[in-house]
């Protein structure tokens, strides 16, 4: 188990570096504007997700492999960049079509889900993050590491969830007085898509993606 004094410690590091809006901020924020309450919030449960195998990984060796080898992080950096100019694409170009999404349907659960997984998946400040920070929290003497790295992990993905959550509820909330004008669902639609595109030119440039 971690020490309950590193895990404090974490805990508020963690807080202090999620609750700042980011790049993953930015991605629930134009889900929520793109396609509603619904698809946000399964979008920030797919993207968890694929954090959390991001971790696994890490536990595993992967991150260590990753961190070292500066080719392997760029292809990881970029495939997630141009996944998500391509979704900002679709919805920009979708844009016209978005009062029908205001009913998100169960099959398209499944798809939305799958988007957020691969984003995660292909986040380079994810990996960085939990193999270059989280060992600086872990205690030899309290037991395995792999354990505690999965613990402390844990603990970051739950504050990022919260956190993701709302920003992702707020702006879904200001998307339904965009609703009552079809124009304005045409622009909040469009600007929903250009915050995308514009965070995967950002993850492309710098890496930076929570």
């Amino acid at each position: 188990m971690v020490p309950v004094g590193n895990l404090l410690a974490f805990s508020v590091a963690a807080f202090v570096i999620i609750v700042v809006p980011g790049p993953g901020v930015l991605f629930a924020i134009g889900r929520a504007l793109a396609l509603g309450r619904r698809a946000a919030l399964l979008s920030v449960l797919g993207h968890a997700v694929g954090v959390f195998v991001s971790l696994l990984l890490v536990a595993v060796g992967l991150g260590t492999i990753l961190t070292a080898s500066a080719l392997a992080l760029t292809i990881v950096k970029f495939a997630g960049a141009l996944y998500l100019i391509y979704l900002g694409i679709q919805a920009i170009r979708d844009r016209k079509s978005l009062r029908a999404a205001l009913q998100v349907r169960t099959e398209q659960d499944t798809r939305v889900i799958r988007q957020g997984i691969i984003v995660g998946l292909t986040n380079p400040k994810a990996v960085i993050f939990f193999s270059a920070v989280l060992p600086h929290f872990i205690d030899p003497a309290a037991g395995s590491y792999v354990v505690q790295l999965l613990i402390l992990g844990c603990v970051f993905l739950a504050i990022a969830v919260v956190s993701d959550s709302a920003w992702a509820l707020g702006a879904a909330a200001a998307r339904g007085w965009f609703a009552r004008s079809p124009r304005r669902l045409e622009a909040v639609g469009a600007t929903g898509g250009a915050m995308i595109v514009g965070l995967g030119a950002s993850v492309a440039l710098s890496g930076a993606a929570k």
